[in-house]
Parts: C-alpha cells; structure tokens; sequence
C-alpha cells in the first residue's frame, strides 16, 4: 500500500481509521491513527481502504466531518427497493453513485459504513454487497420487533427490580413472573444440598443457571449461584428469608388450579345425587368428634350405645367424602396427584379444596352429615365378635378437644357417660392387641408450629384421649379390613413384617426408657401396602387396613370408593390390577410428602435452636452413628428432638448431658453442640 493510505481497521469491535505510515516487515504496514497512536496490521486486519487520494493522520477528523451528512440508514431501504428485482451484487462506489450521485471517498467511505452496519436490507458477498429477498428481509424486520421487544421488556424489568430492591411497590407482569419463576426454580436447587450432601459450589457447577437467570443475575451483579438467586428473591420480597425450598423442590401442588375450584363450588352450589339412597338412620346417637382446635377437616366421630339385650356397642363414624365424587372425576384425580393432606409447621396444604374439605365433606357439629359408620361389638377381652359397616347419616353432638376429653375422663362427669364407656373399651382393646403380639415403642414427639416469625415447639403429649382415638380408628381400620377379606374385596391394605427384636439379656444391658426404646425402633421393619390381606405385627392384627382419614389421605379414599360399592351391590370401581397401580402411584406421592414434612419440620427445629445459642438443654445419649468417631444421636428431652452430636470426649448410651448449639445452619441442614461442663452450667442464667 501506498504511504499516505487511508484505511479503516477495528479495535476491539470499534471503528477506527488510521494512516499507512511505512512497511513491518514483509507484509505488515504501520497504520497511525488520528491520536497518533501506532499500530501494526496484516493486510486481512483492514476492513476498507479509502482510494483516490492520499492523506495525513491530522486530516482525519475533517473526513469524518465530510462523512458524517451522508450516514442516513434509511437511505438503504430506497436503494434495495431499487436493486431487490435484479438482485445483483455491487461494491460501495457503486451504491455511493446510487445514493449519492457522488464517487469521491467520503461518499464511499459513507456507502461502505451504511452497508457493513446494515443488518435487514443488504448481505456481504466478498468485497460486494447484494439485496437480500423480500422474504428474507419480512422475515429479519419480525426478528429485529421481537429482539427490540426482548430488549424493552428486560430493561422494564430490571427497572421494577431495582424499585423492588429499594422496598418500593412493584406489580410484577406475566412475563416477569416467567424470569422470576426460573429464578425461584435455580434458588430451590438449594434444598438438594440437603437431600443429597452436596455442597453449594458443587451444586452451582452441576446445575448452570439457564440463559435468563444468567442474563438476571449477570445485569443486577449478583453471583450466578442457587444461593445468590435465593438472596436476590429474599431482597425483592418474593420469598421469606426461610422459604421452603424442600416443598418448591418437591412436586406437590401448593395451590389449586381454578378449573378444580370452580368444580368445587358447583359441587357445593348442586350437590350430586346420592348413590346411597338406604342410608342408616343414626341421627339420635350421641356423636363425638376429637380432635385439636386448631384442625379444620374433620374426619371422625365416635359413639356408644347400650343394645336391648345388654350388650354395648361402639360406633365409629367417618366422614363420607366420596358422596361429593365419582372415581376418576376431577376432584377424584386432583386428590391422587397430592396424595395426602401436607402438615407443615406453617400451615397445611389441603388434599380437596377447602369449600369442601372444611364445609359438606367434614362432620360439622349440630348438622346432618353424610358417614360411613361402623358398629362394633367387643367381647370383654377386647377382641371384635359383631361387626356391621353402614352408609349413614348422623348428627355430630359435641366437638372437643383433646384436653375436654382429657379433664371429662379425670373428673368422671357424670352427664357424658359415653366418654367414659368409649374409654374403658379402648383400654380393653388396646390390653387385646398387646396380647396378639403389638408392639409399643414410646418416644417424645415434637410439634413444631410457626406462626409469623414465631417457632414454637412442644412435645405432643399422649394423654388418655389421644390413646382413646387412637384406638377407635385402629379398630376401624380392622373392621374395614376384615369386611374387605371376608367379601374378597381388593383394599390398599396395610402390614408390617414381624421385627427381629434384641433379645431380652441384649435388651437389659441397654438403659432403661428411650435407649432401649430407641434399639427396638431401629429393628422395626417398614409397613408394607397389598391389595390382599396382611399380618400388621406391630399393632398385633391379623389385618389392617386405614379407613378412617378420607378427607386427608387418598388411600384411605380408595377403601371407602371399595367399600360402599360393595354395601350398595354394585361392580367395585377398582379392578385388583387397577387398584394396585394407583397404590403405587399413590404410594409414591405420599412418600415424597411425607419427606418434605419431615425435612420442613428439621429445618424449623434448627432454626429454633439457632435463635437460642445460649440456652442449655438436657440431652440424653440414644444411639451410635459412628462410634469410632464419636458422632451420636442425642434426644434434647425438652423439644423432643432428635439430633446428630460429636463428642470430644467418651460417653455412654443413656448418658444424660447439658449441651449449648454452637452453630446452626438451617439452610444447609448444619447443627453442631458443645457440652457444657458441670461448673459452667451452675453459673448458667438458665
């Protein structure tokens, strides 16, 4: 190239025209732009060169200024208008002749920049440029709409997150939700940390953000982590700093689609026919219901009655949920796919919407309700000798609590002489199923409750009522069974394997009361689901099945669907292949419900006792984890919690220690103690 040549070059991306100065060797020029900086190009590194003249590094400024009038975009669409039909190729002179009636440099130079930034009208071919198709130009103006729409609605976005971020008011947008959603599906990746042991960088490198997390988390600086997307959804007031992410996590639906609500409703406002039109007239007992204040579904009722010739006999009633369905109807379907209610410290989510689940569904004291009842009478050792099972309708008398129940029982009120005789037959029948081999294991449960930003926890006391219904629906349980077996009819029924037990001298070197406890409950086998008959060793039956929560448990649902259709003489709404492939499924369901439950109720408890580092609780020694390594499980008696512990020192099972929590991390499921030696603690405030 000749010295004094104007070229056009890029650095980093950016336009940049520069002087050719002299020769770099072989085949490299030096090129000095107008700041007079150097630089050194190979001949594929210059993108134009202005012919004609030559030029000096100072006079590049007065070219551009001569450029400059001719940059007008929309000049191009005239020329391709013009040139679209022939769709031939031409170089930047000829497109500055076309545009501009003119050929001196600026004008091509102009040409070559309009051409080379174009993206919708004009294609590069070589050193030439030919019109792209009308098709192809339609179709480039829709994906330049959309990446400006794109682009608009990132930046309205990223304006309402930066007024959220300073606690302003924000009305999210559908397409907002969508960005927020794959935030809050990234940040509950958080809860494998848990379910898995995998720690957080491990996690962030498994799991890569997608693209609009990434674009998000890039834009606002925060780190690309599950745990950055947490935080960032936490300062935007989307989620509470102790979201459950084991439940977003998890596949059960929090809310209920509107189609299932509105079903709901037109149950409500029509109800269905009745299928059992010989229903039992049972509105003059006196009926019961137990349950805690706070419970909202209510499932069961209890009666007694004195027969004419002498004999008693106990009634327990159960909520007719399937009056309001039909097998495989939407609410039917909508039950299978949650399985179970979910009890969680903040609340419960429903298995059947609550216009229904709380209203006809449940046994609402002073009204008329639909049931399904069964009569029992008890030989005076407890064992079942009569039986019958009734579609009904009763009239439930009273709703108490457990501690009504609880303070009748021990002042003996005289007015409610059936709370007293449905007592005595519990304690018979609880004496017969320890003869038939049932096996108890009494260890402290907590009850977590959160309210707010308040945690409770309490140990769920096993008073004299709790046994009572206890027993009442176990009793149920083997009546429905037992009717089940009798007729042939496939049930979901329920067993337990006979326990290999410690032998009693294994027994007797252990600590008396939760140690040993606690060796019985490790050898108890897990229960087991059939469509026929099973021995349930640890409540001593020969056959079990549960029947007596259908509100809140879909299997004890598909008995009662079993059940009526064979009271009323009608085709069973289950096959036995039919009913054991919605078991499994069912199965499955209740089975990740109950693991959020117990992994909520976990992180709620180290949550508690992270708020509490200077409290000491009473720990006692259960079991060894790893002994070699001193890692224990600890009972803090108070809570009833169950805990993992190292310990710095020896100890003994049964050995009983105060301990203080020396870090807690609920989120990544951490909790570490310390003993407190015996002269701290008698100094301690507590």
């Amino acid at each position: 190239m000749e010295k004094g040549t104007l070229v056009e070059f890029r650095v980093q991306g950016d336009r940049r025209l520069g002087i050719v100065e002299r020769p770099d060797g072989k085949t490299r020029w030096f090129v000095i732009d107008e700041r007079g900086q150097s630089y050194s190009l190979a001949p594929r590194q210059t993108t134009y060169t202005v012919t004609g003249q030559t030029y000096k590094s100072s006079e590049i400024a007065s070219f551009l200024e001569e450029v400059k009038p001719y940059l007008d975009p929309s000049a191009l669409e005239v020329a391709w208008e013009l040139l679209v039909e022939d769709g031939e190729t031409f170089t930047p002179e000829q497109m500055a002749n076309l545009l501009f009636s003119q050929s001196d440099p600026p004008a091509c130079y102009a040409a070559y920049c309009l051409l080379s930034d174009d993206k919708l009208y004009f294609k590069q071919k070589g050193d030439a440029y030919e019109p792209r198709t009308a098709p192809q130009v339609a179709e480039r103006k829709h994906q330049l709409e959309v990446e400006v729409l794109k682009a608009k609605g990132q930046q309205e976005f990223l304006t309402r997150v930066e007024q959220a971020l300073k606690g302003e008011a924000v009305e999210w947008g559908r397409h907002d939700r969508q960005r927020l959603e794959g935030l809050e599906k990234y940040a509950a990746l958080l809860a494998d940390t848990v379910r898995t042991g995998v720690n957080y960088d491990s996690l962030a490198r498994a799991y890569p953000p997608s693209a609009p997390v990434l674009e998000t988390m890039t834009l606002l600086g925060r780190p690309t982590t599950p745990q950055g997307a947490f935080q960032l959804l936490v300062d935007l007031g989307c989620w509470s700093p102790y979201e459950n992410l084991f439940l977003r996590r998890s596949s059960i639906p929090i809310q209920f689609l509107q189609k299932v609500l509105e079903v709901a409703q037109q149950r409500l406002d029509f109800p269905p026919i009745d299928s059992d039109t010989n229903r039992l007239d049972l509105t003059h007992l006196k009926v019961y219901t137990i349950d805690d204040e706070t419970t909202t579904e209510i499932d069961d009722g209890l009666s007694w009655e004195v027969l004419p010739n002498g004999r008693e006999r106990l009634w327990v009633h159960i909520a007719d949920p399937t009056r309001w369905l039909v097998p495989e109807d939407e609410l039917d379907l909508e039950a299978r796919k949650r399985g179970s209610t979910v009890y969680l410290p903040t609340g419960m989510i429903p298995m059947f919407p609550e216009v229904l689940a709380t209203g006809p569904m449940s046994l609402i004291q002073g009204r008329v309700c639909c049931a399904l009842s069964f009569g029992i009478v008890l030989g005076t050792d407890g064992v079942v000798e009569d039986y019958s099972i009734h579609t009904s309708l009763i009239k439930p008398t009273y709703r108490l609590t457990y501690e009504d129940v609880d303070e009748m029982l021990q002042l003996r009120v005289q007015a409610e002489p059936e709370i007293a005789a449905i007592a005595t037959w519990a304690q018979r029948r609880k004496a017969w199923r320890y003869a038939q081999g049932a096996i108890s294991i009494t260890m402290p449960e907590a009850t977590i409750k959160v309210k707010g930003d308040e945690i409770n926890i309490d140990i769920l006391d096993d008073s004299p009522s709790r046994q009572v219904v206890a027993e009442m629906m176990i009793l149920a349980g083997e009546v429905a069974a037992r009717y089940g077996k009798a007729h042939n009819i496939p049930l979901p029924f329920r067993g337990q394997p006979q326990p290999e037990l410690p032998p009693d001298e294994e027994l007797l070197l252990l600590p008396a009361g939760f140690v040993r406890a606690c060796a019985m409950r490790r050898c108890m086998p897990k229960s087991e689901m059939s469509i026929t008959p099973l021995r349930h060793a640890g409540l001593g039956l020969d056959t079990y099945t549960q029947a007596t929560s259908p509100i809140r448990r879909y299997s004890d649902l598909l008995t009662h669907f079993q059940l009526k259709a064979h009271l009323r003489g009608e085709v069973l709404p289950f096959s036995a292949e039919q009913l054991k492939e919605v078991m499994m499924t069912v199965t499955s369901i209740t089975q990740e419900v109950t693991m959020v439950e117990r992994q909520t109720n976990r992180y709620y408890a180290l949550e508690y006792l992270r708020r509490h580092p200077e409290e000491t609780w009473d720990v006692t020694v259960l079991m060894w984890l790893r002994e070699d390594s001193n890692l224990a499980l600890i009972l803090l008696e108070d809570l009833g919690l169950q805990l993992p512990m190292t310990f710095k020192r020896s100890v003994n099972l049964g050995e009983q220690i105060l301990v203080k929590v020396s870090h807690a991390d609920p989120q990544k499921d951490m909790i570490q103690f310390q003993e407190i030696i015996y002269q701290e603690a008698q100094t301690s405030p507590n």
